[in-house]
């Protein structure tokens, strides 16, 4: 532990460095593309729907 409460040098885990960008909100480069979440968000959308309108002719 630290010589003193005051300083507490190691204490807590290591940050990563952030560029500027991350600094000021922008996403991470090299996450995929915009059209990628595009297509599986569209997917999931579709999929939804299909359980939905299945479980109201069930219930009819």
């Amino acid at each position: 532990m630290a010589k003193s409460r005051n300083n507490l040098l190691g204490v807590g885990g290591q940050r990563r460095k952030l560029s500027r960008l991350e600094q000021q909100g922008a996403a991470p480069r090299g996450g995929g593309s915009a059209k990628d979440a595009a297509d599986a968000k569209a997917e999931l959308l579709r999929r939804m729907r299909e359980r939905a309108g299945a479980q109201e002719q069930d219930q009819s």
